[in-house]
């Protein structure tokens, strides 16, 4: 396999990651081109099955090695991204209004969660990836993994019941919730 084969379809889940981590555009098409740069120049020394826990290992370290460089302060802070969730075709006025609300209301909700447990949401429901990819990609035990997904899971669905106006349409029920935290949600830059 060569590396167009091995590493390009993995393209949009690179960006996605790095425009979570960045919260910024043209640095997250920084990152994937430097992370696409390094990947090619090492891959003669990849030999496992996964080309995408490994791309997105090396996107994350770029990611995090340019934070730390760049916006240390930010590491454990708040990130601004505006999360998607799927619309219907034509969804009515009144509908369209209640969807955006509750758009907002999970975006707070994930712009609040520290940056290690924004990380395995992102890797989890968006990109769909295995406790033991996210364990391969993170460098952490599966375990732990499975601790800080628990625990941002839970601190989002108090967010969003915290944020919610009481007796609002636009509260997130707790179906939304749901659809949010098992991958319904849409990645960045599919409006």
């Amino acid at each position: 396999m060569n590396f167009e084969e091995a590493v390009m379809p993995h393209l949009d889940a690179a960006y996605n990651l790095a425009r979570w981590l960045t919260r910024n555009e043209d640095d997250a098409q920084d990152m994937v081109q430097e992370a696409y740069l390094r990947a090619l120049r090492f891959f003669g020394g990849f030999h496992g099955d996964d080309a995408r826990a490994w791309l997105l290992t090396i996107v994350r370290n770029t990611c995090y090695t340019w934070l730390k460089r760049n916006r240390s302060a930010e590491l454990s802070g708040d990130f601004e991204e505006v999360v998607l969730t799927k619309e219907s075709d034509e969804p009515d006025p009144e509908a369209s209004h209640v969807l955006k609300v509750q758009k907002q209301l999970i975006n707070d909700a994930i712009e609040k969660l520290p940056t290690e447990f924004r990380e395995v949401v992102i890797l989890r429901e968006l990109e769909e990836l295995t406790y033991k990819e996210i364990a391969v990609i993170t460098g952490i035990p599966i375990g732990t993994v499975m601790s800080r997904l628990s625990r941002a899971r839970k601190r989002l669905l108090v967010s969003l019941r915290e944020k919610a106006p009481r007796g609002s349409r636009s509260v997130p029920s707790h179906r939304l919730a749901q659809v949010v935290l098992t991958r319904e949600l849409v990645h960045v830059g599919n409006n």
